[in-house]
């Protein structure tokens, strides 16, 4: 239509271009779209695990009576190293003694070599755990088979144990310093991805 309301004649060209559509293909770059999605996912994520152990608290139910712990938030509290007790334990890690349980972490046995482990310490991250500081004794949770089991050794690798975790801290006879506050009676060890 013209400007004048008087005179109404119709621009049918401008109305017509008006009226067609961009396709889709045109109006979204892919490029632009995977970028998103890669930084998304490289930053949502972290952010995702951050905020599920805060939720949970780094317990989970799973299935089969199991408690899934996250082991890194299990073993990284305050712990005098020479004086502790079970009472400076966090009261939910404490809760768990006797509970079957699956941790996710490494093995590492400094004496173990083969097959078959008869007994191991398992850590969220051999490499990880003590960077940054000495490591602490509540890093390490002292881990044997349970009667009868015989567990495979994966060394540098990824495991998820299941078993019944013990919260005790226990002395070292000769020196009387803390030697460990966790102990896991292995059922079962197997890498994961």
């Amino acid at each position: 239509m013209t400007g004048d309301p008087m005179n109404s004649t119709l621009d049918y060209q401008n109305s017509a271009a008006a009226s067609t559509k961009v396709p889709l293909s045109e109006r979204i770059n892919l490029r632009i779209v995977t970028f998103i999605a890669v930084i998304g996912l490289i930053v949502g994520y972290p952010v995702y695990v951050l905020v599920d152990t805060q939720v949970s608290g780094g317990i989970k139910q799973a299935a089969g009576g199991y408690k899934d712990v996250n082991l890194k938030a299990m073993s990284t509290f305050t712990f005098d190293q020479e004086n502790g007790t079970i009472d400076d334990v966090p009261a939910k890690w404490r809760a768990l003694d006797g509970q079957k349980v699956i941790l996710r972490g490494e093995m590492y046995s400094p004496n173990g070599a083969g097959d078959e482990v008869e007994s191991f310490d398992l850590v969220y991250s051999i490499a990880d755990c003590c960077v940054t500081s000495t490591p602490q004794v509540q890093h390490f949770i002292h881990s044997r088979p349970q009667k009868g089991a015989k567990l495979a050794f994966y060394d540098r690798q990824p495991v998820e144990a299941r078993g019944i975790l013990r919260v005790n801290v226990k002395k070292d006879p000769g020196g009387g310093k803390v030697a460990s506050v966790f102990q896991f009676e292995v059922e079962s060890v197997r890498p994961t991805s």
